[in-house]
């Protein structure tokens, strides 16, 4: 696993008083679970304490995550005036969210909507794609397109229409394009750092106060097959 962010190499992206936008590496777990290993949230209060040299506790809203071993933006809220906001953007699906996937599979079509039904099974932390709906199962949507073709590699970009736990990985596993390193949907070797070559590009969404629209890319993680793609 990647050595874990501290507030010393933390990527901020953006921020002004009320969000703060940064770039989550591989192996960084965004919202303490029961590994106990230092979450991203915590780290993002560290550098805002030390930053803004604040005496006391320091607000901070998760509004969404990103899995562990997927990198890209994570967007913070830093007032309590702005996470609702947030929340309720990211619910009625007001904020755009564009990935790159790597894919060694050439895709049947070049762009493609996948649509399935996904049923999460927690004991495995794992999502399966269903072609029809199936008990508790969830519907999931998403827009893909080839946008370039690497030696053994294919480079997507995926909007996605909505949120779903482990939803890109496991469509596009589905379709027999599991994302490079994802020993968990179907790709054959991990990667050396845990990392999958999944990444949250970009994300567009309305500033919670200022109500006017943002957009912001996150830069691809440093490594050869990445590089191969910017």
């Amino acid at each position: 696993m990647a050595e874990h962010s501290d507030k010393n190499n933390l990527q901020v992206l953006f921020e002004d008083n009320h969000i703060i936008v940064v770039n989550k590496r591989a192996g960084d777990i965004v919202q303490g679970d029961k590994t106990g290993d230092k979450p991203l949230s915590e780290v993002v209060k560290s550098y805002l304490k030390d930053k803004y040299n604040k005496p006391g506790n320091v607000y901070l809203g998760v509004v969404h995550r990103l899995d562990r071993p997927t990198t890209g933006i994570v967007l913070f809220a830093k007032t309590s005036k702005a996470l609702p906001r947030l929340n309720k953007l990211f619910q009625q699906k007001d904020a755009k969210k564009t990935y790159w996937a790597l894919v060694k599979n050439k895709p049947t079509n070049a762009a493609d909507t996948l649509i399935h039904w996904m049923k999460r099974n927690a004991k495995q932390n794992k999502s399966y794609a269903h072609k029809n709906e199936v008990p508790d199962s969830k519907n999931a949507i998403l827009h893909y397109r080839t946008i370039k073709t690497l030696d053994n590699f294919y480079l997507l970009e995926i909007d996605l229409e909505t949120g779903r736990h482990h939803q890109i990985r496991s469509q596009l596993s589905s379709i027999g394009c599991p994302v490079k390193g994802d020993l968990k949907y179907g790709f054959d070797r991990s990667n050396k750092d845990a990392s999958i070559h999944l990444h949250a590009r970009q994300l567009t969404f309305t500033h919670p106060v200022k109500k006017e629209e943002i957009s912001i890319t996150a830069p691809l993680p440093n490594d050869s097959l990445w590089n191969a793609c910017s």
